[in-house]
């Protein structure tokens, strides 16, 4: 663990609430608080570097230093309150599907009395199915082969004095039994817990189990494999009832209801999946699995350490409350967003926090330890997340069994959510992502003199579009690529609705993402078809759990982002730019207002991401994807480097593509403007490290010129222009 570490209960707040801190410090001594103002994140000495300013807080102060513990992995608990019955003889059986078999113990379904496990269904260390009866046990001694169905059993016989274990594949292959006399008595009646995918003494397992149930007499592989209905079962838990839930529903008549700890992964195709359906809404029997991982995190569960109310006169802007304690330090961020209906500039900046989110504490497969050095050099944040995944890793990471992350939380330290984070140390430039990297733009309006408020994807989710429509303009940061369908129903209606926006980035509005309807701060991401994705989902997992959509692409849900911002995601590259040229069209037109006192025709050839304006995810026009004819392409990139390639959503075989362009036609990046039948008006740049180049030669530049009379004119914009 870190020696000092925490997070905050809430990303965002406005006047009124309460932030809440939440602190592990394994200090002796105590630690101090303050509060300070962020204003650049980016550690890099070729730019203005970290910039913060003290702001006085009620907080400040010194607190005393606790350890604060964390579990990792997800498992099921029902608490049974002495209502099992006595029970004599008795089976546990469940379908699973194991994914990491093999290298420690896996408990499937665990009888807990106290911290003693009475009877106990498990994985042994060499994946074979082994149940133990108080210190009684037994293995069928032949291990289960991964990612494979099957139905195991542990069976107690109190007339024979037997006990039994087996596993039946319920495809092909060999059922395996096996059993031992025993003289235990196993008291039930002191069960008051039961326990799936873990024991008392925490062995977790991974993998998949469907329809666990528990019987009052001892049965055989034998009956427990054949299609004749079995006697009622004592419980019955059916994972396909509440999906959307953490609670799991018992079907038996004593209704032993329970929670699932730690969130693992429902609307996961079951035993009885025959890929006749997709969608788990329209065949719950289908999906009657949920997937339990050692590493599942949700929320910490630490106790409030300090808190801070938002006072009225505190202005908008990014905050963060910094601890130290001798030479350890660590800074918690957070939004301060404009009161509701009271906004205090023209001009608002969306703060992209789910994406934030979905990305927290990705452990980069490139990360070095010799990056280090760099880190020390610039005074940048001193840990990186991929040496410290016991913090719970990104939904780019994959858990301990080979699955993809499909959920993300901020109820946990967020190394990447920190001033001062890098996250690329392979070039010379800043190698910044995210809230470090959005910090440029926010810097650059500081420094232009421009007020703004900020809202964050929360708000936006919450509110609709009533928290955009006072503003003239609404400005997003470098990469605001996960979306649901209230932040996109939000921003397409301000638009359409006569509002101005400016697209700041690239590869935005890429991904459908759900918030959990009951758990705060909890996101989920489904993996589904095409895409650039770190993993894929399953087949038949294509749809959320927390909201029962259609997860993946929003382009494969009807809304490309050429739809919205007029350009989407197109080709990838390594975190490197290029630069833009303009497009001779716009020298003697309508949008040349654009280039008031730009003379160039090559745009951003310079800045502190990737070393130029056009590097590293861009987003071109294509109108077959909804760019309206209106849009005017100002500028494109050009001369990308080798490894940039097309996305793979825009590819039908190696040689063709949906566009039917040549493939190098498609390695661009499209500066646009349009204006919408409505009075909208949108500025779009299509990279991603565009805002890195604002503050080259100390804002004096193309793209700062570009940006600033593109702003200009938007806020100087008045109701008369909109059409009625």
């Amino acid at each position: 663990m870190l020696s000092l570490i925490g997070y905050t209960n809430r990303l965002s707040g406005r006047a009124g609430e309460t932030i809440e801190f939440k602190v592990s410090s394994l200090f002796r001594d105590s630690y101090h608080a303050r509060l300070v103002r962020v204003v650049c994140a980016d550690p890099n000495p070729a730019g203005p570097g970290l910039i913060e300013h003290p702001v006085a807080s009620d907080f400040e102060g010194s607190y005393p230093s606790r350890k604060q513990s964390f579990s990792p992995g997800s498992y099921a608990l029902i608490k049974t309150a002495a209502r099992l019955p006595s029970m004599d003889s008795f089976t546990l059986v469940a379908d699973i599907w194991p994914t990491a078999v093999g290298g420690g113990e896996q408990a499937i379904m665990c009888l807990g009395a106290g911290t003693e496990s009475l009877a106990r269904l498990s994985l042994d260390s060499t994946g074979s199915i082994e149940g133990r009866v108080g210190s009684a046990k037994v293995s069928t001694g032949s291990a289960l082969i991964p990612r494979r169905w099957y139905r195991v059993f542990l069976a107690l016989d109190a007339d024979a004095g037997e006990l039994r274990v087996g596993s039946l594949p319920l495809s092909d292959g060999a059922a395996r039994e096996s059993g031992i006399k025993i003289d235990t008595d196993a008291d039930t009646s002191a069960v008051d817990r039961i326990l799936l995918a873990n024991d008392t003494a925490r062995h977790l397992y991974n993998g998949k189990i469907d329809s666990p149930r528990i019987f009052d007499r001892a049965f055989t592989a034998e009956a427990l494999s054949a299609d004749t209905p079995l006697d009622p079962p004592v419980a019955a838990w059916g994972f396909s009832l509440g999906i959307s839930t953490t609670r799991i529903e018992d079907t038996g008549a004593l209704a032993l209801h329970g929670e699932l700890i730690n969130l693992p992964a429902r609307a996961m195709t079951g035993a009885r999946w025959d890929g006749t359906e997709m969608c788990w809404r329209h065949a719950p029997g289908q999906y009657g699995a949920i997937h339990f991982h050692e590493d599942d995190i949700y929320d910490f569960g630490w106790k409030t350490d300090f808190s801070f109310t938002i006072p009225e006169d505190l202005p908008c802007g990014v905050y963060a409350a910094r601890i130290d304690c001798g030479d350890h330090y660590d800074a918690m961020p957070f939004f301060v967003c404009a009161p509701r209906g009271k906004p205090r500039a023209s001009l608002c900046v969306l703060v992209s926090t789910f994406t934030y989110t979905i990305y927290g504490n990705h452990a980069r497969p490139d990360y070095r330890p010799a990056w280090k050095r760099r880190i020390d050099d610039w005074n940048a944040y001193p840990h990186n997340a991929a040496e410290y995944p016991e913090y719970g890793l990104s939904t780019y990471n994959f858990h301990r069994d080979g699955s993809g992350i499909c959920h993300a939380s901020y109820q946990r330290p967020l190394l990447t959510l920190r001033p001062g984070y890098i996250t690329f140390c392979a070039g010379t430039d800043s190698g910044l992502r995210h809230f470090q990297a959005d910090s440029h733009l926010l810097t650059w309006l500081e420094s232009k003199g421009y007020a703004h408020d900020l809202i964050t994807d929360q708000e936006l989710h919450d509110e609709g579009v009533e928290v955009l429509r006072p503003y003239k303009t609404v400005m997003t940061g470098s990469h605001p690529e996960y979306h649901t369908r209230e932040t996109l129903d939000a921003l397409q209606g301000y638009r359409d609705q006569g509002g101005a926006l400016m697209y700041m980035g690239g590869n935005g509005f890429y991904w459908r993402i759900a918030l959990h309807p009951d758990e705060p701060g909890i996101l989920e991401i489904r993996r589904g078809e095409g895409g650039i994705r770190a993993w894929a989902a399953e087949p038949g997992e294509y749809y959320n759990a927390f909201d029962g959509n259609y997860g993946g692409l929003w382009r494969r849900s009807g809304r490309p982002p050429q739809v919205l911002a007029g350009v989407g995601f197109s080709a990838q590259g390594t975190f490197v730019g290029s630069y833009y040229r303009r497009n001779p069209d716009t020298y003697d037109d309508a949008v040349s207002w654009v280039f008031d006192g730009v003379d160039d025709d090559v745009l951003g050839d310079f800045g502190l991401c990737g070393g130029g304006a056009a590097g590293f995810e861009l987003d071109r026009v294509d109108e077959r994807l909804g760019s309206p004819p209106s849009v005017r392409i100002l500028a494109s990139s050009e001369n990308h480097a080798d490894d940039f390639i097309v996305v793979p959503e825009e590819m039908l075989t190696h040689l063709t593509n949906w566009p039917g362009e040549p493939m190098e036609k498609l390695l661009r990046a499209d500066m646009v403007y349009f204006e919408t039948p409505s009075g909208g008006r949108v500025f779009s740049t299509g990279s991603i490290t565009f805002c890195g180049s604002l503050l080259h030669n100390d804002g004096d530049n193309n793209i700062s010129r570009i940006v600033a009379n593109v702003l200009d004119r938007f806020l100087a914009w008045v109701e008369t222009d909109v059409p009625k």
